[in-house]
């Protein structure tokens, strides 16, 4: 089924079209994105508006779409409300967490039908991925995996750490990456306990540790990932940690599987790190949900009761942080199944001694 038919089956019931206006939705609908404009859904027909800057691609990748240019005297509003006459609608369902006040006040003065909340109904769709989307995924996780192996003949004592971002972000690129998840966390000795550190000034120094939490988007879709690397040499503490946040992150993989809660998930990596009492120092989830966004819905952490979808693609990354000394986060990326998990992330998980 495409996605633009998943879509539409949502029409009917409290809403009898769509109006998306993230890039999000309307790439996930039109299964291409193009990086400005707005979509109308119905079960009469569908249309995308954009202006000259994006027509031409529109046309050429939007096949299931009428596509209209809008300019300074043909608005957005203009088109939008020739379709709601067209398709002769009468609500539209809109993504109230993509609009500011602002723009949710204009299209409710302007539009000629009624708007409703629509965000939980067309979210739902994005949870179980497609294969095609599983493929997309495990190439931007193999992105990551070529740009760490690369990144780690980069780091050398006296960079700092917005030199190695620097580097890491080139590796991110140079193998493939068409942009980026998130700007990358680069942390090094006692800044690697702040989770998302932002690179600073600090010199890297012989026995650090060194986390790096980095991901690209290949053809839409993110991937995730987290190593802690030590450059030099490790103190019998830094090895110590570092072995129970793999140790945890490794039991929570083994309670991975579609239908067990994101609660027990989380647990499971949980109580490895409270039994070795380190509990205090695990302060977030053990893991979330990606695929088009970075963060995605449902998580793996202590306040999700329901069970996890068989086809969710959630990422596994407990971590121990310790003020003023340093920080052990791992992560890799998961496909649940019905009888446990797949882990698309191959880079490897023992202490990397630089």
């Amino acid at each position: 089924m495409k996605n633009l038919d998943k879509y539409r089956s949502l029409l009917g019931k409290t809403y009898d079209g769509l109006l998306l206006t993230s890039p999000i939705s309307r790439m996930y609908c039109a299964e291409f994105n193009v990086d400005e404009g707005v979509s109308v859904i119905s079960a009469k027909g569908c249309r995308f508006f954009t202006d000259s800057r994006y027509i031409e691609v529109a046309q050429k990748n939007l096949p299931d779409f009428e596509v209209v240019m809008i300019d300074r005297k043909y608005t957005y509003f203009d088109a939008i409300n020739d379709a709601i006459a067209d398709f002769q609608l009468t609500t539209l369902g809109y993504e109230e967490a993509y609009l500011t006040c602002a723009e949710f006040a204009d299209y409710q003065q302007k539009l000629h039908a009624k708007l409703v909340p629509c965000q939980q109904d067309i979210n739902a769709f994005r949870v179980v991925k497609e294969p095609w989307e599983i493929e997309r995924m495990k190439q931007a996780q193999a992105i990551t995996d070529k740009a760490f192996s690369e990144v780690c003949t980069r780091i050398h004592e006296g960079m700092t750490e917005k030199e190695l971002a620097a580097e890491l972000i080139y590796c991110l690129y140079k193998n493939g990456a068409e942009g980026l998840s998130f700007a990358p966390i680069v942390a090094s000795g006692p800044n690697g306990s702040m989770p998302h550190a932002v690179p600073g000034d600090r010199k890297i120094q012989r026995g650090d540790f060194i986390t790096m939490d980095f991901g690209v988007i290949y053809r839409g879709y993110c991937s995730d990932m987290t190593r802690t690397v030590a450059l030099g040499e490790v103190t019998e503490e830094m090895q110590k940690v570092y072995d129970i946040v793999l140790q945890a992150q490794l039991a929570g993989i083994a309670a991975t599987h579609a239908g067990v809660t994101g609660q027990a998930i989380d647990g499971a990596a949980r109580k490895v790190i409270a039994d070795a009492g380190y509990g205090d120092n695990f302060g977030h989830g053990y893991g979330h949900c990606l695929g088009l966004e970075i963060h995605e819905s449902p998580n793996c952490n202590p306040s999700n009761d329901k069970p996890m979808p068989e086809g969710s693609v959630s990422s596994a990354e407990p971590g121990i942080y310790l003020p003023d000394k340093f920080g052990v986060r791992i992560e890799d990326v998961v496909i649940l199944t019905a009888d446990g998990c797949i882990d698309i992330t191959n880079s490897p998980k023992n202490l990397i001694i630089l």
